[in-house]
C-alpha cells in the first residue's frame, strides 16, 4: 500500500492541481459568461494523447535497452575477472585481485556519470576509458602466465565488448526523446485544459448537479499524469521515478569470487 501511494504521488504532483485548478476556472468564466463551444473529442487524441503515448513508448524501450546494455557491460567484466582467475596456468600472480579492484572502480564510475549531468559527461569519460586501458593491459599479461593466444583474443574481445555496451549507455543518457516533440506535448497538455473551457461549459447540462467540474479535472489529470509518467522515463538513470535502473556496484564485486 505505501508503495502504491509513493508510486501516485509521483505522477500526481503540483502540476497536476495548477492546471486542474486553472482549468475548473476556465469553465466557470466561460459558462458565467455563456461562451460555449461543441470542440471536436477526436482533437484531444490526434493532438495530445497520442504524441505522449508515442513519447512514452519511446523512454520506454530506450530504458529496456539500457538493461541489456548493462547486463553486457556486468556479465563481460565478469568474463574477464573469471579468465585471470581460471585460465593461467602459473597462478603466482596478482591478475584476478587487480581485475576484481578494476571492476569494482568502473562500475562505481558508471553509476556516477550516469546519474550526473551531461556537463561532466566529457570528463568522466576520458577516465573511463583509462579503465578500459588498464582492462587492456591486463588482458595481455595472460600471456606471461601460460595463457595461449587464442584465448587472450576471446578476453579482448570482451573488453571490445564491454566499451561497445559503455557506449551505447552514452547514447542512452545523452540523446533521448525528441525535444521539439516533448516541447509540442507539453504545450498542449498545459494549455488544452484551459482553452477547452467553452466545451467543458456546453457539457453542464449533460450532468448532475454538483458534478459539473468533472470533465475539466479528469481531462487536466489524466493529461498531466501522463506527462509526469514520461518525464520519470525519460532519464531511466537519475533515481528519480520508480522505473530507473539502479548500478549497485557492491553487488557486482560480491560476484567476482576468489
Amino acid at each position: 500500500m505505501k508503495r502504491t501511494l509513493h508510486s501516485f504521488s509521483l505522477i500526481i504532483n503540483y502540476k497536476t492541481f495548477i492546471i486542474t485548478a486553472l482549468s475548473v476556472i476556465s469553465t466557470y468564466v466561460c459558462y458565467a459568461n455563456d461562451l460555449t463551444a461543441k470542440f471536436p473529442d477526436m482533437l484531444v487524441g490526434v493532438a495530445i494523447v497520442f504524441p505522449v503515448v508515442f513519447s512514452i513508448g519511446s523512454a520506454y524501450n530506450r530504458r529496456e535497452t539500457a538493461l541489456q546494455r548493462l547486463a553486457d557491460f556486468k556479465g563481460h567484466a565478469i568474463a574477464i575477472y573469471y579468465a585471470t582467475r581460471d585460465w593461467t596456468i602459473n597462478k603466482d600472480n596478482d591478475l584476478p585481485q587487480r581485475t576484481r579492484q578494476l571492476t569494482t572502480e568502473m562500475m562505481h564510475l558508471l553509476k556516477v556519470i550516469l546519474g550526473g549531468k551531461r556537463s561532466e559527461w566529457s570528463e568522466n569519460e576520458k577516465q573511463f576509458y583509462n579503465f578500459f586501458s588498464k582492462l587492456s593491459r591486463i588482458t595481455m599479461e595472460l600471456r606471461n602466465y601460460g595463457v595461449q593466444s587464442g584465448e587472450i583474443s576471446r578476453v579482448s574481445q570482451y573488453v571490445s565488448k564491454m566499451v561497445i555496451a559503455f557506449d551505447n549507455l552514452k547514447v542512452i543518457f545523452l540523446y533521448r526523446t525528441p525535444i521539439t516533440l516533448r516541447a509540442y506535448s507539453k504545450v498542449f497538455i498545459y494549455v488544452f485544459p484551459i482553452i477547452y473551457g467553452p466545451y467543458f461549459a456546453s457539457t453542464f447540462h449533460d450532468f448532475s448537479a454538483n458534478l459539473e467540474y468533472v470533465m475539466p479535472v479528469l481531462y487536466s489529470f489524466i493529461l498531466v499524469s501522463l506527462d509526469n509518467i514520461q518525464d520519470h522515463l525519460e532519464n531511466p538513470f537519475d533515481q528519480v521515478g520508480e522505473d530507473d535502473i539502479e548500478i549497485d556496484a557492491e553487488e557486482t564485486s560480491r560476484l567476482l569470487l576468489d
